[in-house]
């Protein structure tokens, strides 16, 4: 790997709290760049990944606007393996692509990469150390089920689409528990920043 900035890749299961995460790494001063935002800006109107999804799928993804309907999307590639693995070849690529381009334009004594697939994608070359959110299933379950309105079906199905919780373990350099108290977490996050910048120290 070649010298630059440390990159920490953050990752964890649906609805297990990376956001809340990933904001707290940005009030501590860190660089971070999420992919979440990254994905819903590939496929705004004129871009090229929502041209193509829309050719692979058909205009029943779009909205009345011709924007992308990501619930109905999203409920396409749950019931489908096929789908998501179509979506999937679009997306991607284009998001890896504008993530480095970010992440090699970025200031900071550190740099924090938000990548919900970091598992799944095998992209673990994209980071120096891998960091997980970790919470039992059960509490992504309900926190699906209150955020978004789903069904519990549905926030179970969202949950086996992804790499299961001992898998993103086995993955993992760090790990913060959000099972516990807001205040807990605040404390966990503040001593990965003192870790990480002194890693970047060292770099």
């Amino acid at each position: 790997m070649t010298a630059r900035m440390l990159r920490i890749g953050l990752t964890g299961g649906i609805a297990s709290g990376k956001t809340t995460v990933a904001d707290l790494f940005t009030e501590f001063g860190a660089t971070v760049i999420d992919t979440d935002r990254i994905a819903r800006d590939v496929v705004m109107p004129g871009q090229p990944a929502l041209a193509a999804l829309t050719q692979a799928l058909g205009s029943g993804i779009l909205g009345t606007d011709g924007s992308l309907d990501r619930q109905r999307l999203r409920e396409r590639i749950f019931r489908d393996a096929a789908t998501r693995g179509i979506v999937e070849g679009i997306l991607h690529p284009a998001i890896i692509s504008e993530l480095i381009r970010q992440a090699d334009a970025a200031p900071g004594p550190y740099q924090v990469l938000v990548i919900p697939l970091l598992v799944e994608g095998g992209r673990r070359e994209l980071v120096d150390r891998v960091l997980v959110v970790d919470c039992p299933e059960e509490q992504q379950i309900e926190r699906l089920m209150r955020r978004d309105g789903e069904t519990r079906e549905n926030a179970a199905r969202a949950l086996a689409a992804q790499a299961t919780r001992a898998e993103r373990l086995a993955a993992a350099d760090d790990v913060i528990a959000n099972d516990g108290e807001p205040a807990k977490l605040v404390e966990m996050v503040a001593g990965f920043d003192r870790e990480y910048r002194r890693l970047a120290a060292k770099n």
